[in-house]
């Protein structure tokens, strides 16, 4: 059987990508391997589905560090403002959350994977489920049919890939979509995991001193072997009994990885500081009067109001101070180290965990061999790729999914375009 488009991999490019194509008249296949449509976007944003971010396009693009800029122009012909518009006219009503973050008004992911759904059905595109690619033929530079792991082959004039990349792989991601792009002479740059908790190896990590740890709206720092920031996130953040994760974690993820590789470093140090709204002179002054008035109580009981327990704990021991020790008979040299360490305690961390269980794949199909308004392949003629495929990776927060419905829509609408100029 001969269609239009064919569109490999069901999450939210994949769906995208084939709404759009059938929206332009084409006749669309959509094959996913596995037994579900729209798995990644069933458990994004912890299950209630963060279908995209409110941010102006500036601010979206800052926070898609992997090659964001590269989808400026994608951004000039459909933005988040119209992923916001698509869904409610599919009737899935969205609300705002903190940072932008866009979700259905239900809470349900099922909603917004169901509209989708929906859609496929009314634009007639041919779902198969439970059907792996073996391989893409391409005949004299352009795409020629796709053939399945079952024997079955399918004729078509383009291709959208949407294949996802390699984390995550229990939706589906496991990286089946590199090769094929590779056979048409694509580039694959070096995948790594981003948006992933970090390892370490220090002792307190070890001892599992500060396992299950929360802190909030800390600013947590990624140096390079000078002691200069490459990055600094103020989110929250909590220690495991391998390393760190949290928000503020995942986002300096990919940033510790890039330092290792760039200087050979089997660590990387990180900066901590729970006090990010004071500066340390104001910090000083503010814990010393809080020591004065404490009189004659301990300086743990004087202070516990003003960071978790264990974590004053941990600092006060570090900067040798008795925590039972009366307030106000503290020396100034130790109050002033107690304080460097609210402002800046610094540890190693000497890895992530693995791609598999990063959040986001970094790297992917270079985007110099991908036009940019399109989404279709500089060097193979009916070959289109969307989504996580592509080296492009955002911060956790909407902005992976905004990017994989954007490209999703522009490589459906230019396949569909594709095919009606043959």
């Amino acid at each position: 059987m001969k269609f239009d488009v064919v569109v490999i991999g069901g999450g939210p490019s994949g769906l995208m990508a084939a709404i759009a194509a059938g929206e332009k008249g084409a006749k669309v296949l959509l094959l996913e391997k596995g037994d579900k449509l729209g798995r990644k976007l069933a458990i994004s944003g912890g299950g209630r589905c963060n279908v995209t971010n409110n941010l102006p396009v500036d601010e979206i693009i800052k926070h898609i560090p992997g090659n964001g800029r590269f989808l400026f122009s994608a951004f000039s012909i459909y933005n988040n403002k119209d992923i916001i518009a698509f869904f409610e006219k599919l009737g899935v009503a969205l609300k705002e959350e903190d940072h932008g973050r866009m979700f259905p008004v239900s809470n349900k992911s099922s909603d917004v994977v169901d509209a989708m759904l929906r859609q496929l059905e009314r634009y007639r595109v041919k779902v198969m489920k439970n059907a792996p690619v073996k391989d893409i033929q391409y005949i004299d530079g352009h795409v020629s049919s796709v053939l399945l792991k079952d024997g079955q082959s399918f004729e078509c004039d383009a291709v959208i890939l949407a294949a996802g990349g390699k984390s995550v792989p229990q939706t589906g991601s496991t990286g089946d979509g590199y090769a094929w792009a590779k056979k048409a002479g694509h580039t694959i740059t070096e995948l790594y995991p981003t948006e992933v908790p970090l390892t370490s190896g220090e002792p307190f990590i070890r001892n599992k001193s500060l396992q299950g740890l929360s802190l909030r709206d800390v600013e947590l720092s990624v140096l390079n072997p000078k002691g200069k920031a490459l990055i600094t996130h103020k989110m929250d953040m909590i220690f495991t009994h391998f390393g760190i994760s949290g928000p503020a974690v995942l986002r300096c993820s990919q940033f510790v990885v890039k330092a290792m590789k760039k200087w050979n470093l089997t660590e990387v140090t990180m900066k901590l500081d729970h006090f990010p709204d004071y500066n340390q002179e104001e910090l000083f002054q503010h814990f010393n009067k809080l020591l004065k008035d404490g009189n004659k109580k301990a300086i743990k009981n004087i202070l516990k109001g003003e960071m978790p327990e264990r974590y004053l704990q941990f600092l006060l021991h570090k900067a040798e101070i008795d925590e039972n020790e009366p307030g106000n008979i503290i020396a100034h040299d130790k109050l002033r180290t107690f304080v460097q360490l609210c402002k800046g305690f610094t540890f190693t961390v000497n890895g992530t965990l693995s791609l598999e269980k990063a959040f986001v794949t970094g790297g992917g199909i270079s985007v110099k061999e991908v036009h940019p308004k399109e989404m279709s392949s500089k060097l193979m003629n009916g070959l289109y790729f969307c989504g996580e495929i592509l080296d492009i990776h955002g911060y956790t927060g909407g902005y992976n999914i905004t990017s994989a419905l954007v490209t999703g829509r522009l490589a459906g609408v230019n396949a569909a375009a594709y095919c009606r100029s043959l």
